[in-house]
């Protein structure tokens, strides 16, 4: 049976999915938020969000407020166990939502779930995917003067975050926020300077029954988790006191996977996405909190550049979600995400430094001449990872080859120059973006960085 087929059977057996109640409750550590999700005649899923009480600053919390985002934030949850059969229809048990709001949640949840769609050879519409019906009656927020200070900043433990970490490393105010914290973003942060105490480290925990039941051949794939980091960031920031929350997310993540499609892996990373949610909250939260991006308006080819400058990061960074073990996290040399991370770094610091970082030279390998190829644009689809746009790759590419020289180059950058042409003319990567959400005083920051590099 193919998926399509599945998506269909699974949809009329289980035509229904509820989003019953979400629970808060306290020990003596943590804040503890339980969600109730149910799909009758199949199954219960009980995920749980749990944050330290140490990271509550803000002595004048709002209860209501507090419970309206803990509802917002399963309302996000939800898509995690709902793709395993589609249930066509959603009900909203726990919270209120009016129509404009459902109306964004299905634009959030069809594009968000494009990918899973893609590979499951799913064909539906975002007015068809569900029916959003909402069976609460509306509760009306008292309007709150909320006044915060300095930045949420979003680690993940990748060249990225530890660029904006960086840029930002003389703001006062700023706390780090981790979600399932791994050794790579609790480093990354130590040495960035942070003490354990300004890491806000937040453990999300998947019901298992979602792998259960994916294991026995329900539907599964790619969901928006930046939507998760959106909106569970949005309470930490509010739980802080903080006024940002500051992402680092680059111009690259707009770029399509599939071409000739909208459909992208990094939908809510994208600069429409960050607006959208900006607007979001801006019209049912209404708090002076601000979310964006500190890189919207470089490349993933200009992080590349900057990072290759901040030495203190090189032993400890990571960008790769396959190489991790019990107490160790290596780079596994073998996905999308290693190889790109190392090309887009290759111009700078290739080879000796690269190879110290991953252990290899990942121009050697034969066995990645496929992935080669997609992250260059010369294959049907790019790879289904957070990497950087074609352009960037082959300009990366072509700027080693040309001050390496055409002899004696290693397989992959051999096999570039004996297929493709050099892309030489970089004056549209390295153009800053002015579409971006970065107000002016942070837009300085990002630009005098870049200036002090620039060659």
């Amino acid at each position: 049976m193919n998926n399509n087929s599945k998506f269909l059977e699974f949809r009329e057996k289980y035509d229904t999915f509820i989003y019953e109640k979400y629970e808060i409750s306290y020990d003596e550590e943590n804040m503890n938020i339980k969600y109730y999700f149910n799909i009758p005649g199949l199954t219960w899923f009980y995920p749980q969000i749990k944050i330290n009480k140490k990271y509550i600053l803000n002595d004048n919390i709002n209860n209501d407020y507090l419970e309206y985002m803990v509802f917002n934030i399963g309302l996000i949850e939800l898509v995690s166990y709902f793709k395993c059969t589609c249930s066509p229809n959603v009900i909203i048990k726990a919270g209120y939502v009016n129509d404009e709001q459902i109306k964004w949640l299905k634009k959030l949840y069809f594009n968000g779930l494009g990918e899973f769609l893609y590979i499951n050879n799913i064909s539906t519409t975002e007015e068809d995917l569900m029916n959003i019906v909402c069976e609460c009656s509306e509760k009306v927020l008292p309007k709150l003067d909320y006044v915060g200070s300095g930045n949420l900043i979003s680690v993940g433990g990748g060249k990225d975050s530890c660029v904006s970490l960086e840029i930002l490393k003389n703001e006062e105010d700023n706390s780090c926020f981790i979600i399932n914290p791994k050794y790579p973003s609790l480093e990354c942060s130590r040495v960035a300077g942070y003490s354990d105490e300004r890491v806000v480290c937040v453990n999300r925990i998947l019901d298992r029954k979602i792998v259960e039941l994916n294991n026995l051949g329900y539907l599964n794939g790619h969901t928006p988790f930046s939507s998760i980091v959106a909106f569970i960031s949005y309470l930490c920031c509010y739980l802080q006191g903080r006024k940002n929350i500051v992402l680092s997310n680059e111009a690259s993540a707009n770029e399509a996977t599939v071409i000739g499609t909208n459909i992208n892996h990094q939908y809510s990373k994208s600069y429409e996405f960050e607006c959208d949610f900006n607007n979001y909250v801006n019209n049912y939260f209404g708090l002076d909190i601000h979310y964006f991006s500190l890189l919207r308006g470089i490349s993933e080819f200009q992080i590349g550049r900057l990072f290759s400058n901040y030495k203190h990061y090189h032993s400890v960074f990571k960008s790769c979600n396959l190489g991790s073990k019990e107490k160790e996290w290596n780079w596994c040399c073998n996905c999308p995400k290693c190889l790109f991370v190392y090309i887009i770094l290759s111009p700078f610091l290739y080879k000796e430094d690269l190879v110290n970082i991953f252990g290899s030279d990942l121009y050697e390998r034969e066995d990645l001449i496929n992935t080669f190829k997609e992250i260059l644009g010369y294959s049907d689809t790019k790879p289904f990872e957070c990497v950087g746009t074609y352009s960037e790759a082959r300009y990366a590419v072509s700027l080693l080859i040309e001050k390496l020289g055409h002899n004696n180059l290693p397989y992959l950058l051999k096999y570039y120059i004996d297929n493709y042409s050099l892309e030489l003319d970089g004056s549209e990567i390295i153009k800053y973006n002015e579409e971006n959400n970065i107000n002016s005083y942070y837009d300085a920051l990002v630009r005098k960085e870049l200036d002090k590099y620039d060659k």
